[in-house]
């Protein structure tokens, strides 16, 4: 199983590449992680919904042109189910254990959040809260949060 986290635009802030090369590099001796990136879609403030719409699709459909028909994909979103640490390293080994060899692929949107298009072919959604986080600092949160349940599973200590 590969684990895979495509995100919507480039990370160009130099303190969160630093967090994000670190956590792939502790997880090296666990799983391999890859981030794909994907272009995101000019929006201007003053678009309509509909309008906001059609740039989510467009972002959405890069997204899909990662994906492939066998990848199990978990959506990043508010409405999705917000488990516990323990809860979330259990997902992680039931698809490592029983998969059946599929990607796990992690899709986190960009500021506008994610198409229709790509929540349709989401197989579960997840969320880490109510709360809005940039969309940059959430990879940090959730390779963390992979990087932690792999300490779990193989019973490493972890700060608790």
């Amino acid at each position: 199983m590969v684990i895979k986290i495509i995100g919507v635009g480039k990370i160009k802030e130099k303190f969160y590449r630093d967090a994000i090369d670190e956590y792939l590099k502790r997880m090296k001796s666990y799983n391999k992680v890859e981030i794909i990136e994907v272009n995101d879609e000019r929006a201007e403030e003053s678009l309509s919904e509909k309008e906001l719409d059609l740039v989510k699709e467009k972002e959405g459909e890069r997204i899909l042109g990662k994906i492939s028909e066998e990848d199990f994909v978990v959506s990043l979103e508010i409405g999705g189910k917000n488990p516990d640490s323990l809860a979330f390293a259990d997902f992680i080994k039931d698809h490592r254990d029983f998969g059946f060899g599929k990607n796990l692929v992690f899709v986190i949107g960009g500021s506008n959040g994610l198409g229709q298009n790509l929540l349709q072919r989401s197989n579960k959604s997840l969320s880490f809260g109510k709360m809005t986080y940039p969309h940059q600092l959430m990879r940090v949160i959730l390779l963390e949060q992979i990087y932690r349940s792999f300490r779990i599973i193989n019973n490493h200590p972890y700060h608790k």
